[in-house]
């Protein structure tokens, strides 16, 4: 939280900390490693930036994404994933 709502103990701020674009509330997907694991998790509650996309999650979400990431709860899906590594072009 940032600014006066911070202060106040408020709700996430309505401006981005980086850009000063318009934050709003939206329900994202999130790609979140635990380990040398890659969990998505949909549906997560999330201030963001409509300018330049940075999100800010509050401390309570934060934790229950780790919990989610960390337990053996049965997934809703599966996803398959290609990995490349990078090459710089010559």
């Amino acid at each position: 939280m940032i600014g006066e709502h911070a202060r106040r103990g408020d709700a996430m701020s309505t401006e981005c900390y980086f850009c000063k674009g318009r934050v709003v509330q939206e329900k994202v997907k999130v790609d979140f490693r635990w380990g040398r694991k890659l969990k998505v998790i949909e549906d997560v509650p999330a201030g963001v930036c409509q300018q330049c996309g940075e999100k800010y999650f509050h401390s309570s979400v934060y934790k229950s994404m780790e919990k989610l990431a960390a337990s053996r709860a049965k997934p809703a899906a599966r996803l398959t994933v290609d990995v490349v590594r990078f090459r710089m072009a010559v």
